[in-house]
C-alpha cells in the first residue's frame, strides 16, 4: 500500500480511530533521534524542491504569504 492509499484508507476511519492513529504516528516520530529527524526534513525539502522545479507545485512570494497569514489571524 502506498502513502496515498494508506491516507485514503485512514480518512475513512471513525474520528476516534483516526485520533488514535494520529497519536501513534506522532509518538513514532518522537522516538527518532535528532539526526534521523534532520535527515527526514532534508529529504522532504529536496522532494518539494524537485516537485516545484518539475512544475508540480506552485510558489508565491514569502512576504505575500506572511501578509495573508496575518490577515487570516
Amino acid at each position: 500500500m502506498n502513502l496515498r492509499e494508506c491516507e485514503a484508507s485512514a480518512l475513512t476511519l471513525p474520528v476516534n480511530e483516526r485520533a488514535i492513529l494520529a497519536k501513534r504516528l506522532i509518538e513514532s516520530l518522537d522516538a527518532l533521534d535528532d539526526s534521523d529527524t534532520e535527515r527526514l526534513w532534508l529529504d522532504e525539502a529536496e522532494r518539494r524542491y524537485r516537485e516545484y522545479k518539475e512544475g508540480g507545485l506552485s510558489a508565491r512570494d514569502a512576504m505575500a504569504a506572511v501578509y495573508e497569514a496575518r490577515e487570516r489571524l
